[in-house]
């Protein structure tokens, strides 16, 4: 947990140096204000207590309190500006460090958790920081301030004391030790709401076609049920510390008061006075003691709860991403677009069953439209996924430009190529924004914008009320499938890259619309290398060539004719939706 608070900066520590001088500051006053009692009361006691000498100590306690309430308010700016800071900085670093994971970090600790990692650990290490700085570095003080104080005074108080102490050390940690695994299980229970609630909301018109309202209800209630009795668990447990707490401040200052009535019996007439008035001052003294790990409680209550939360941002920031890339290499060639794939093998980790893809070798010459077909699971996806990265080849390589792709820095490669994706991505803003995503500011009548609109047949855009300017819900919710994946192929057409990618981009589109989409997409980018991965024969027959992929296998690589004559595979799809005259057609 100790590595986590590396992440305060400089300043940072600066200002919990001021916290702790003004925690310093308020334990030396308040542990001042029992002097002055002692004093009232022994003059009290003796009988020569004048106003003069009230007035006067009890001004002296009174600045003793305003100067202790100052200082804990400079103390609590100090540390909440210190956890604020550290909680920017972390989110920052999870942030960043989840942007360089690949596909198989993300998928090692799963969406639901990173965004709880990054949010509600964050939080908890953020509360911890803020109660942390004006509890936790105070209490230890003036317990150990206050024991030395009274460390001179009679032994049996002393003693009670020191029982008083062992008894709430001993109940603290055995509550703790209690409780821990179950903070745990909530933290790991909190990626489980946080799953099963967004899997709820971004399905929610299946849920309501299907009327599933009760079947995921009855997901979200078991585990939520689970987590309220965890929380039910340490909320109870960690309930019993303030009963403890309150048994033993009232049994110290019971005993206090009966040690201090046989001992002031014990002392001379004369000495009574000046006895009495050293009971007062020790039982404020020890009741700063018990009152100083009253305050520890706080901190222990949410304590256990936050080193689970700093395991777990430590595990997301300790992950080295699979894949790195070079600062900087060899230079490609003066080639646009050329790809090829060498004895390429391919699985998702070390647990996966077999090989995804195995030794692929074919060549894509710059400005070509490259196909690639196959039925629902031959690696498709998993082979386009390779060219950018998002994965690295487990044998073999795939060279760009006649350079590996592993030899490119990241800047480098990301600008060589432009992809759709197949599941068609929208960020909450106007469809500018979305179609010019990652670029610079540019302005509506922006050429480059209108253009790529027009070559994704986007024309339902015209039609908005504002435009390109028009609101894009988080998600693309307000669009339809097809519009969607219209905006995803402008996005792709608007950068300027040497390879293109639609990942089976016009699935939602219909036949038409899918035609003139390509035919623009042929007409409009001569010279660039085109990928598509599609299921209809008729987006792919016209490429320049067509591979089909069968359990991760080349099955046949040609064009359409070609593949109809030697390829059985090929023959099945096309039947499968065109009867022979439409391909003889």
């Amino acid at each position: 947990m100790i590595r986590i608070f590396k992440n305060l900066k400089r300043q940072d520590v600066y200002m919990v140096l001021a916290c702790l001088a003004m925690v310093v500051l308020q334990v030396w006053l308040d542990l001042t204000m029992p002097d002055y009692t002692q004093k009232l009361t022994s003059a009290l006691s003796a009988g020569s207590l004048d106003m003069a000498e009230v007035l006067t100590n009890g001004g002296y306690m009174m600045l003793c309190a305003l100067g202790s309430m100052a200082a804990s308010i400079v103390g609590a700016f100090f540390a909440a500006r210190v956890a604020a800071d550290f909680a920017r900085n972390v989110r920052e670093k999870l942030f960043k460090k989840v942007n360089d994971f690949s596909m198989s970090e993300i998928n090692q600790f799963s969406t639901p958790s990173l965004i709880t990692r990054t949010t509600n650990d964050v939080v908890q290490m953020q509360n911890l920081i803020a109660i942390g700085l004006q509890v936790f570095i105070k209490a230890p003080i003036m317990a150990v301030w206050a024991i030395a104080k009274i460390s001179g005074s009679s032994v049996e108080w002393t003693e009670a004391v020191v029982v008083c102490v062992v008894i709430m050390l001993v109940m603290i940690l055995l509550l703790i030790g209690l409780v821990y695994p179950k903070y745990k299980q909530i933290q790991e229970l909190t990626d489980g709401l946080n799953d099963t609630t967004r899997e709820n909301l971004t399905g929610v018109r299946v849920v309501r076609a299907f009327n599933a309202e009760n079947y995921q209800a009855a997901k979200f209630d078991k585990v939520n049920d689970k987590m309220m009795r965890n929380q039910l668990f340490t909320s109870r447990t960690m309930g019993f510390m303030m009963p403890i707490m309150t048994m033993c401040m009232s049994g110290l200052t019971l005993a206090i008061y009966w040690i201090g009535a046989y001992l002031i019996n014990q002392e001379p007439v004369m000495g009574r006075a000046a006895k009495l008035g050293e009971m007062m001052a020790f039982s404020q003294y020890a009741l700063q003691v018990v009152m100083a790990f009253m305050m520890l409680v706080a901190i222990f209550m949410i304590l256990p709860r936050t080193m689970v939360s700093a395991k777990r941002i430590n595990a997301v920031l300790d992950t080295e991403p699979e894949i790195l890339y070079p600062e900087s290499g060899k230079q490609s060639t003066d080639t646009k677009g050329k790809i090829q794939f060498e004895h390429v093998c391919f699985s998702y980790g070390d647990e996966a069953e077999g090989k995804v893809l195995t030794d692929l070798n074919f060549t894509i010459e710059p400005g070509e439209t490259f196909a690639i077909i196959g039925a629902t699971g031959s690696g498709k996806t998993s082979l386009i996924q390779l060219l950018p990265r998002f994965y690295d080849v487990s044998e073999g390589r795939i060279l760009l430009d006649g350079k590996d792709v592993r030899d490119y820095g990241e800047k480098e490669l990301e600008s060589k190529i432009s992809i759709a994706p197949q599941r068609a991505v929208l960020f909450k803003g106007d469809i500018k924004s979305n179609v010019t995503y990652g670029s610079d500011v540019v302005s509506e009548e922006d050429a480059r914008l209108l253009k790529s609109i027009e070559i994704a047949n986007a024309d339902f855009v015209a039609s908005q009320e504002k435009g390109v300017l028009a609101e894009v819900a988080q998600g693309g919710t307000n669009f339809s499938g097809g519009q969607k994946q219209r905006l995803s192929i402008a996005r792709a057409v608007y950068k300027d890259a040497d390879v293109y990618i639609f990942d089976d981009t016009f699935s939602a589109l219909d036949y038409k619309t899918d035609m003139l989409v390509r035919k623009s997409i042929k007409e409009n980018m001569a010279g660039k290398t085109v990928l598509i991965v599609a299921q209809r024969i008729g987006t792919i027959k016209n490429a320049d060539h067509i591979l089909v992929l069968h359990d991760g296998k080349i099955a046949g690589l040609g064009k359409h004719e070609e593949l109809l004559q030697t390829c059985e595979i090929y023959k099945e799809i096309a039947l499968s939706q065109l009867s022979e005259e439409e391909l003889s057609a």
